[in-house]
């Protein structure tokens, strides 16, 4: 049998579609907090266990890796296993995740705790968008998106407040425990509330796709990542080697993908949308974008600023509470005017704050830094929403759940670019600095200012698709046109027939 989407099991929302969704997204919320939550402890965790950070940057990086490599597979997962039977084991990988970081002797095992956590968070996100697209009427769609976007937004974006506030009183061991009880309850909950609205089909796994789907994405992720670890020379190998083997290894998985067509594990087909292709690249600047800023402002706050973990969470917060407010807002427009209203002035608002964030240096004050950081998430929270919906819902239903892994992966390695990118330029500039006898603080507040840059003019390429986006028509299935034909002609057939 082909490998399409779920099949809704009814043509009306279920019922307890409500609390199904709110359990969803509160376990998504959960899970994916922990992807930024360590950021704030990077400094600590740099001392601790004696490592540089491009190395500490693998608990993000190695995080968003494991997604990437795992989300391609989501889209078999949600086609051949029941939904309770997804959420079940997403929740268990990531309760099992934690508990092995929270206990990690050494840096190593910590990395492991969190790429477990990351398989279980990879399922989570397209099991949620899927969700959502076969239960949600087309016209209510805008606002409950804009409730997802405060999860796949300003979840990462409060992480490092509350990371902050648990490491001013607690060890960053408790960013783990304190975690374990709610991610245990949420996974009962699922076990008990949740009810299958898809009919699960046998479908064939093509391994030799998987196999292709973790070569490339993880060769590139690593690859880019190395290329700020061979800065300090602290690279395993060549960045070029990675990312040599990933650029190949996605040119087969693309190749395979297409020519398997509706038994693909990643059906590709999804691009030949315009709406869609336009949507996702622009969900993918806005995520280099979100993670990069994230991972430097700590860094910036507590290196160059010297201020207290707990002072650089609080710094943070504003800014997470204008997206997740704004996610409401945005949400509920984008059912009434549609996307590209609300994306361009988002785009641009967006680019305002990463150029303004390109002045911050060693005498800035903490009002400015917070200012620019509510303005860019500002920004954002009128892109992410409307974005999504925009992409997601171009699509006919039996490409719902491989556009959902689709925008899920890209997110991940869209958002492990930027981090890397952002370190990257980071650690060249504050070495060459300290090469030439500058002074580390201000080294490394150069260092900072060079990623920025790279980030600010990335953004300018926002502004220009944001012209390219626009309210997706309702979508149309080829294979339904195809049976519709068919139909058709055979009852033309027949009035033209002069037997009748």
């Amino acid at each position: 049998m082909p490998l399409t989407s779920p099949v809704s099991t009814t043509s009306a929302a279920p019922p307890r579609t409500g609390r199904l969704i709110a359990l969803l997204v509160a376990a998504a919320f959960v899970v994916i907090l922990n992807e930024t939550i360590m950021s704030v402890a990077l400094p600590d965790l740099m001392v601790e266990f004696e490592v540089g950070a491009s190395t500490a940057q693998w608990l993000t990086t190695g995080f968003m890796l494991t997604m990437a490599v795992v989300i391609p597979v989501t889209g078999y997962l949600l086609t051949r296993l029941s939904l309770r039977t997804v959420f079940v084991i997403a929740m268990s990988s990531f309760v099992v995740g934690t508990l092995v970081a929270a206990s990690a002797p050494v840096f190593g095992v910590l990395v492991l705790g969190r790429i477990i956590q990351a398989v279980g968070t990879a399922i989570m996100l397209p099991l949620l968008f899927t969700t959502v697209l076969n239960v949600v009427p087309a016209e209510r769609r805008g606002r409950t998106m804009g409730v997802i976007s405060i999860v796949i937004a300003v979840a990462p974006a409060v992480g490092p407040t509350i990371g902050g506030v648990v490491l001013d009183q607690l060890s960053w061991r408790w960013m783990f425990w304190l975690v374990v009880p709610i991610a245990v309850l949420a996974t009962v909950l699922g076990a008990i509330w949740v009810r299958n609205v898809t009919e699960p089909q046998r479908v064939p796994l093509d391994v030799v796709s998987v196999v292709f789907s973790a070569f490339a994405f993880s060769g590139l992720i690593f690859g880019l990542s190395s290329i700020g670890q061979d800065a300090e020379g602290a690279a395993l190998m060549p960045p070029v080697i990675p990312l040599a083997v990933g650029v190949v290894a996605l040119a087969l998985f693309v190749w395979r993908q297409l020519r398997l067509g509706d038994k693909a594990l990643l059906d590709l087909r999804a691009f030949q949308t315009r709406d869609f292709s336009v949507a996702v690249v622009l969900v993918a600047i806005s995520m280099m974008a979100l993670f990069g800023t994230l991972i430097l402002l700590p860094i910036y706050l507590q290196n160059v600023l010297d201020q207290s973990t707990l002072t650089t969470g609080l710094m943070l917060l504003p800014g997470g509470l204008a997206m997740g407010f704004l996610g409401l807002v945005v949400g509920a427009l984008f059912d009434k005017i549609g996307p590209r209203p609300l994306v361009l002035p988002g785009a641009i608002i967006s680019s305002a704050a990463l150029w303004g964030m390109t002045t911050l240096g060693v005498d800035t004050s903490i009002g400015t830094v917070i200012a620019w950081h509510i303005l860019l998430n500002i920004g954002l929270a009128f892109m992410f929403s409307p974005l999504l919906t925009a992409a997601l819902g171009a699509l006919p239903q039996r490409l719902y759940s491989h556009g959902s892994a689709i925008v899920s992966t890209l997110q991940q390695v869209a958002g492990a670019a930027g981090t890397a990118l952002f370190i990257t330029v980071m650690t060249r500039t504050t070495v060459a600095g300290a090469e030439d006898g500058t002074d580390p603080v201000t080294s490394l507040s150069e260092g900072i200012h060079g990623a920025l840059v790279c980030g600010a003019v990335i953004s300018l390429l926002a502004i220009v698709g944001s012209f390219f986006v626009r309210r997706p028509a309702a979508p149309v299935d080829p294979l339904a046109m195809a049976t519709a034909g068919k139909t058709n002609q055979v009852d033309a057939d027949r009035e033209a027939s002069p037997v009748g």
